[in-house]
């Protein structure tokens, strides 16, 4: 049992060792192309499009309380309603659909 145990151990140091490579978690993080296939960072960039996407329907839907219509283009939104149209992630683009007044994120 001690030899499964010590070998248990070194295991558990050999991973935890592998992982420090030093690197402060307060410096940017880049973009590793990688990440393209990552569950975990297609989820997150999903997330953020979705709250991106649900904020430009917000503006959508102030616009059309205000100015009595829906936008013609997204580009009616600048910079009254929205600072800056949000960015789609690689691969998509933002889809507007003038008589629905709706905004989604499809892919190119």
């Amino acid at each position: 049992m001690k030899i499964s145990l010590s070998v248990f151990s070194s295991m558990v140091a050999a991973v935890l060792l592998a992982g420090c490579d030093g690197s402060s978690s307060s410096q940017p993080q880049t973009t590793n192309p990688a990440d393209i296939n990552n569950p975990l960072v297609n989820a997150k960039r999903t997330a953020d499009k979705t709250i991106d996407v649900s904020f430009v329907n917000q503006a959508i839907q102030l616009f059309n309380v205000q100015e009595g219509r829906l936008p013609k283009s997204l580009d009616e939104l600048v910079p009254k309603y929205v600072a800056k149209l949000p960015d789609a992630p690689l691969g998509y683009k933002l889809s507007y659909d003038a008589k629905k007044g709706e905004v989604s994120v499809v892919r190119q």
